[in-house]
């Protein structure tokens, strides 16, 4: 074999290689596009546990509280099993379904704001594989600006 048909035979074999790889890398982009979870409210989430029950979503939604704030509905108790968490989330919608966490509590979760839970519907009850959660901000309601203010009071004198 000469030389040049040696490079020839090289630059085939780089090309088939290089052809290859962006196959797979298009072929993993497709498929993890297919396990994007969307965010849907509960009477969406069981509609899609009915077509497809491996599905993951998002469900958006507040604690269920009375009127003086006091979270109902909700039960952990780490001394019967530490892996069991439940509660009841109302959807962006006003639906109200108990959600099971098998797993600890969050920490600060009575603190939240709202929560985003991830998993899917189960015989009327949301089972959750993540619980995600929004804190109210220490700088709301112009705490911030009072505490700059007492910073720059501080500063000048």
């Amino acid at each position: 074999m000469e030389r040049g048909e040696r490079q020839q035979n090289f630059m085939k074999i780089s090309h088939i290689i290089g052809i290859i790889a962006i196959a797979v890398a298009i072929g993993v982009v497709i498929s993890s596009m297919g396990n994007t979870s969307k965010y849907v409210s509960f009477g969406e989430a069981i509609k899609i546990a009915t077509e497809n029950k491996d599905t993951d979503v998002h469900v958006v939604g507040h604690l269920k509280k009375d009127k003086k704030g006091n979270i109902l509905e909700m039960n952990y108790n780490p001394v019967v099993d530490a892996n069991l968490f439940t509660f009841t989330l109302i959807d962006e919608k006003g639906t109200a379904k108990p959600v099971v966490y098998f797993d600890a509590k969050p920490q600060d979760f009575e603190r939240s704001e709202k929560v985003v839970v991830v998993g899917n519907m189960k015989n009327e009850q949301f089972i959750a594989k993540k619980i995600l959660m929004k804190c109210p901000s220490k700088y709301q309601d112009g705490k911030f600006r009072e505490a700059e203010k007492a910073v720059a009071s501080a500063i000048t004198n």
